[in-house]
Parts: structure tokens; C-alpha cells; sequence
């Protein structure tokens, strides 16, 4: 039996980046084996154990098989003689396909450390093609390692533009799409990852609401994507994935436009968590009277704080007023400064101090008094 650490962890650490999760695979042994030195199975489509002291988990080396359309049509072999150059080869892109023993010796039988110095992401081997979240990974990748001058190697282009073309793109279901753009938005230049769908033509596929970004562009290898200034900017202005989910409907609707409705469509379709949909859709209704908001009445100014039920969840107020920023930055990059964002948290710290004598009142007639009292303070606010 014999171990190796594999993937991200070996990748990461010839990148000089923090490695956090590390995956081990496990060659020449059985799952009663592992078993019998305290590893727990948790697998379900293939053996995975967990360590009985680290609780990493360590896979079987294994071998797939195509049996169906889709990412889960896969028959899985892990016989003891399955070798670890075998399990590398079915991995997704060649920098993701390197090992290293327990020396630390790298095993590379694929070019990926040549491929990690070229900045170049590439399959592994034609079975690439068999799982459409490849497409999704390769496209995130691209959005991780941007900054490091990562591009699409012009063969696993055209690769997933035939399956795009075969439909097996179409095979992909809700959560798997979410999850690889969730993971992409956290990463530094969250906009490549809709410029690789494009430039292979999965893009119309999976987000037919961005159609209208991309109009007048011939889909192509290595072009500009979609324009996404909103994207962009907040993810200068902050790594939180929902107010860049927030940012991406911004430029949906400047572009060609997103009414609730579509929002709710997106969500609905893609399993959108209601942390991200909540702050999407308070920023599509009401960002424009935040951009205004020093030319709103007093009476106005506490209908937004409302709107955004500041009262009640104040911390989300500077969510919503971040992705405001980025979108008020991605008109005029030259300014630094949002004032907006300021006048509002001045705004609820304002009302939210009112207090209101409610003795011999209704619920009613408390409601008003306190609105008229938020009004008043909002209006005399220095």
C-alpha cells in the first residue's frame, strides 16, 4: 500500500500559496484494509475514508468508465492494481494531475509543473470530455489564477466547445452550476470565469440572462467576455461572494436589463442561497435611490432604510451599500469615495436612535408618531 497527496494541495504549494484541504489516494489497498486501520468510509460513489486521527480524506486510486450523459453517468474502478498514474490521468486539467510521496518527491507523468510555470490550463487527456463540470472548473480556475496570467490552452477549448455542442453541457444540474460560480466569485477576477464560458459557448447555455452582455461578440477562444464593470469593481472593493453576486445583477441590468421577475427566475433555476438572493434583489430595486439619496426628502430617506429593513438587519446595510459603491466606481474610477454610503449609515444611526412616548397609544398611533419622529430627526440631521 502506498500514499500520495494529489491535486490542489500540490499545485497550491508549487504556486507559493496557502494550501487548505488535502486529498490523499491510496494505491494497492482494499476497503477492508483501510477499515482495518481505523480509516471510516464515507464514500458513496466510490471508496473515500477519513483518517482516524486527521480526519483528511484518502481516496482508492480508481479508474472511470463512461456509462451515461452527465457528470454522474460513471462507472468506477478501484481494484488494488489500479497504479496512481492511471487515477492522475482521469483528472480534469494536467496542474491538478500532479502527486507527490511521502519524501515529497512530485510525480508529474502529465507536464502539469511545465504547465504551472507556463500559466497554461490544459486536460489531461480526451476524457476531459465525459463531465461537463469541467467546463465549470476550467472556467473558475481561470478566474483563480488570473492574476498569475493562467489561459485556456487551445485544445481544451475546442474540446469544450464540442461538448457544448454534443449537448452535454446540458446535463449539468442546478447545484453543480452554483457551486462552481459561488467558488468563482470569491476568487480575484470572478468576471474570467463568464469570459470562458463565452469564449467556448456554454455561457447562453447556463446564463441565458447575460445573452444580451455578450450580444454583437462572435464567441471565441482568448476574446473579451461580457463586459462586467459592476463585477469588476467590487471585487476590488471586497472578497464577499454575495455582494459580488449582487454586482454580476448590476451589470445584468444595465445591460440588458433584469426585471424581479428574471431575478427570481435566476435564483429559482441555480438554487441561489437567500443570503445571495435577498441582497441581489434589495440592490436591484433600490440602488438608484441610494445614488440619489442626498436629493431625497427626509420622508424618502427613511422609506430606503425600510425598504432595506435596516432597523431589523443593520448589517446589511453595508452590503448593499458596498455593491453601490463598486457600481457608482465602475462609472467613475478616478473617485475613491461613495458619499452616499456615509448619509445612509448617518441616516439609520439617526432614526434608530429616536425614542417616542407610547403610553395611552395604539400600535397604530405608535407606528405614525414613531415614522413622523424618524422623519423629523432625518430632516434636522447635520
Amino acid at each position: 500500500m502506498q500514499i500520495y497527496l494529489v491535486g490542489g494541495a500540490v499545485r497550491d504549494r508549487l504556486l507559493g500559496l496557502p494550501v487548505g484541504e488535502r486529498d490523499w489516494v491510496v494505491v494497492g489497498a482494499t476497503p477492508a484494509q483501510l477499515i482495518e486501520l481505523g480509516y471510516t468510509p464515507v464514500g458513496k460513489d466510490f471508496p473515500v475514508f477519513l483518517h482516524p486521527r486527521s480526519k483528511e480524506e484518502y481516496a482508492l486510486a480508481r479508474t472511470e468508465r463512461k456509462t451515461a450523459p452527465g457528470y454522474a453517468g460513471f462507472a468506477f474502478n478501484t481494484d488494488p492494481a489500479v497504479t496512481l498514474e492511471q487515477d492522475l490521468q482521469r483528472r480534469d486539467i494536467t496542474i491538478n494531475a500532479m502527486a507527490e510521496d511521502e519524501h515529497g518527491t512530485l510525480i508529474d507523468p502529465y507536464g502539469g509543473r511545465e504547465d504551472l510555470d507556463n500559466g497554461l490550463l490544459r486536460h489531461v487527456s480526451p476524457a476531459f470530455a465525459e463531465d461537463p463540470v469541467r467546463i465549470l472548473r476550467v472556467a473558475r480556475f481561470s478566474a483563480c489564477f488570473a492574476r498569475y496570467g493562467f489561459h485556456v490552452a487551445h485544445g481544451t477549448n475546442r474540446l469544450m466547445r464540442d461538448m457544448v455542442d454534443s449537448g452535454e453541457v446540458d446535463a449539468l444540474v442546478p447545484e453543480r452550476v452554483w457551486a462552481e460560480l459561488c467558488k468563482a466569485l470569491g476568487c480575484s477576477a470572478p468576471a474570467r470565469f463568464f469570459s470562458v464560458l463565452e469564449g467556448c459557448g456554454a455561457l447562453a447555455k447556463l446564463f441565458p440572462e447575460m445573452t444580451g452582455l455578450a450580444a454583437g461578440l462572435q464567441p471565441q477562444h482568448g476574446a473579451a467576455g461580457p463586459a462586467l464593470p459592476v463585477l469588476e469593481c467590487a471585487a476590488q472593493l471586497s472578497p464577499n461572494p454575495e455582494q459580488r453576486f449582487a454586482a454580476l445583477v448590476c451589470d445584468i441590468d444595465n445591460g440588458p436589463g433584469m426585471p424581479p421577475t428574471q431575478l427570481e427566475s435566476l435564483c429559482a433555476r441555480l438554487r441561489v442561497p437567500g443570503r445571495f438572493r435577498e441582497l441581489a434583489g434589495k440592490v436591484l430595486a433600490h440602488r438608484r435611490d441610494l445614488h440619489r439619496f442626498a436629493s431625497l426628502d427626509a420622508a424618502a430617506k427613511l422609506d430606503l432604510l425600510l425598504a432595506l429593513d435596516a432597523f431589523r438587519r443593520s448589517e446589511r446595510l453595508a452590503d448593499f451599500a458596498a455593491v453601490c459603491a463598486a457600481e457608482a466606481h465602475s462609472r467613475d474610477p478616478r473617485s475613491r469615495a461613495y458619499p452616499p454610503a456615509e448619509l445612509l449609515e448617518r441616516a439609520y444611526q439617526t432614526a434608530a436612535a429616536v425614542r417616542v412616548d407610547t403610553s395611552g397609544q395604539s400600535g397604530r398611533a405608535i407606528g405614525a408618531a414613531l415614522r413622523a419622529a424618524r422623519i423629523e430627526a432625518i430632516r434636522n440631521m447635520e
